[in-house]
C-alpha cells in the first residue's frame, strides 16, 4: 500500500532515471492533458511531499498521487495499456505511471499550492515534530486512527502506519486522540517508522524483515498478538480497515 515511504522511494528512483536528461517521449493519457508534449525538454527535479510526487520539466510540473493502487515503474512495464496514465522516456530510460489516482500538469512556479494544506512532511525538510504533535491533539475527541491518517496533521502516514502506531502506543484505533499521554513521542515514532522504511522494499514496523514478522497487527486479523497472544481483531465497516489487539490496546 503506497504511503509516505513508498512515495519517497519512488521519487528517488524517478530522480535517478530522469533528472538531467532530455525527454524523448512524453505520452500523457489523461484527456485534459493529452495534448501536452514536453518532448525535448530537460527534467530538472523530482520532489516528494507527503504522498504527492512532482516531476519538474522546464516551466511545467507533472503532479501525481498514487492513491491506493498507483505506481511508477522504471523500464518496460508489462501491464494492460488501459492502466497506463503516462509514459516519459529519455535516451536510456522509460518511466511509466500506472493507475495513478491523480495526474495533472501544473505551472511549475505554483505546483506547491496543491500541497499547501498538508501538515509537516515526515520525510521532508519541513518536518516539525512539535507542530505535528500539536496538530494530532488539536481535536482531542477525534479518533486516533482518523487523526493519524489526516494529511493536514502530518504528511505521509497511511493505513498501515496508522494501525501500527496505535498498537505501539497501546491505543485502539477508535480511542480519542486526546488520551495520548505524550503526542510528541507519537509524532517522533511516526517519523522514525517512515524514515527506517524510506529506502527498503520490505516494510517493517517491528524491526524484523522476515516474511510474516514485519508488522504488529496490520493484516493479521485472527492471528495471535505478538505480545500477549490475544487474537487480533479487524473492523472493515468504515473507509479504512482497522486492526488491533483488544488486550494490548485501550479503547
Amino acid at each position: 500500500m503506497p504511503e509516505g515511504d513508498t512515495v519517497f522511494r519512488t521519487a528517488a528512483k524517478l530522480r535517478e532515471a530522469l533528472v538531467g536528461k532530455t525527454l524523448t517521449r512524453c505520452d500523457i493519457r489523461v484527456p485534459r492533458h493529452a495534448t501536452v508534449n514536453l518532448t525535448g525538454q530537460v527534467v530538472d527535479e523530482v520532489l516528494s511531499r507527503g504522498k504527492h510526487l512532482f516531476i519538474r520539466v522546464g516551466e511545467s510540473s507533472i503532479h501525481s498521487h498514487l492513491k491506493m493502487d498507483g505506481s511508477w515503474r522504471i523500464g518496460t512495464a508489462k501491464v494492460p495499456a488501459h492502466k497506463v496514465r503516462i509514459v516519459l522516456g529519455t535516451a536510456d530510460a522509460t518511466a511509466t505511471g500506472i493507475d495513478l489516482g491523480i495526474l495533472d500538469v501544473l505551472e511549475r512556479r505554483h505546483d506547491q499550492d496543491v500541497v499547501a494544506h498538508l501538515g509537516p512532511d515526515l520525510l521532508g525538510p519541513d518536518w516539525d515534530a512539535h507542530l505535528a504533535a500539536a496538530n494530532l491533539i488539536a481535536q482531542p475527541d477525534r479518533e486516533l486512527a482518523e487523526a493519524l491518517l489526516d494529511q493536514r496533521v502530518m504528511a505521509g502516514v497511511g493505513n498501515v502506519f496508522a494501525n501500527e502506531l496505535c498498537f505501539v502506543f497501546g491505543r485502539a484505533p477508535n480511542a480519542a486522540a486526546g488520551t495520548l499521554s505524550d503526542p510528541l513521542r507519537v509524532a517522533r515514532r511516526a517519523r522514525d517508522m517512515l524514515w527506517l522504511n524510506r529506502l527498503q522494499v520490505n516494510r517493517t514496523t517491528t524491526g524484523n524483515t522476515r516474511r510474516g514478522e514485519q508488522v504488529w497487527v496490520y493484516g493479521r486479523a485472527g492471528e495471535p498478538c505478538r505480545r500477549c497472544r490475544t487474537t487480533i481483531k479487524m473492523d472493515n465497516s468504515g473507509d479504512r480497515i482497522r486492526y488491533w489487539c483488544p488486550n494490548c490496546q485501550a479503547a
